[in-house]
């Protein structure tokens, strides 16, 4: 990894800030791209207080010209990009018969939307680099979630637009990986949208027991290592992507019954 350049989108918490870190620490060239700007400049001052290796570029990837921006900005900087992670990201919590369009709307643009925009401004200069471009997903895109409708539908979006443009660039030397991190420890439940768009402030699960966001930098590093095409990290999404297909009912079924034990769940 040394001396690549890596783009991280959603870096200021979670996954990005772990990815960010992870990135640094091999020697490659990082930028960090959120909404948050303070705290982008705060990491990147406890990274690298010079500023050579690491840039802050303010980035909003529901707006197309912000991620255009990104690109631009670190061509300008460092010449080249090597690997984009599409990790900025948004969840919902709510039964379709409830949630408002706009919910969904909004999902759809952060996820789907905001990888689209990145990724289409990124690849020429990716693919000058025979680089790497990354989507971090979710079990949910492999198989629909009850109660995460436009969560769901923005991952099974995201992991056909990268499949196509792993089969388009196939001889261009691009690598694409899909990653889906299971459910990590981070503030994307708490920042889950309710049915009318507020952030529902707490987390139905245990965080505790749930995959830290190092360990899916850990993953994702090793699996850019191996050329992985698709990474699912949990064991439980594993079984979920094979007997969906062995026993579809079944599996539904299961997941029915275990989003439904959640604490104030909305499947009833």
């Amino acid at each position: 990894m040394k001396d690549k350049v890596v783009i991280v989108t959603g870096a200021s918490s979670g996954i990005g800030l772990a990815c960010a870190k992870a990135f640094f620490a091999l020697n490659a060239k990082v930028v960090i791209a959120s909404r948050s700007e303070d705290k982008l400049k705060q990491i990147a001052e406890e990274l690298d207080s010079t500023g050579e290796n690491c840039l802050v570029v303010k980035t909003d990837v529901v707006v197309e010209e912000d991620c255009k921006n990104l690109i631009e900005n670190t061509v300008r900087k460092f010449g080249k990009i090597d690997i984009l992670i599409n990790n900025a990201g948004i969840s919902m919590r709510a039964l379709l018969d409830e949630v408002e369009i706009c919910v969904l709307k909004k999902v759809m643009d952060v996820n789907f939307w905001g990888t689209v925009y990145c990724t289409k401004y990124a690849l020429p200069y990716i693919q000058k680099t025979k680089g790497i471009i990354v989507g971090i997903s979710s079990i949910a895109g492999f198989h629909g979630l009850p109660g995460r409708t436009a969560y769901s539908a923005s991952k099974f979006a995201m992991h056909g637009f990268m499949e196509s443009i792993r089969i388009e660039n196939f001889k261009k030397g691009v690598h694409v990986l899909i990653l889906a991190a299971g459910f990590t420890a981070t503030n994307i439940r708490k920042r889950a949208l309710d049915a009318h768009g507020n952030e529902q402030g707490e987390t139905p699960r245990n965080e505790e027991k749930l995959t830290s966001p190092e360990i899916v930098a850990k993953n994702l590093i090793r699996s850019i290592k191996k050329r992985k095409r698709t990474r699912i990290m949990t064991i439980e999404g594993q079984l979920m992507v094979l007997f969906q297909r062995i026993v579809p009912l079944l599996t539904d079924l299961v997941i029915f019954n275990k989003f439904k034990k959640e604490p104030n769940s909305p499947i009833r």
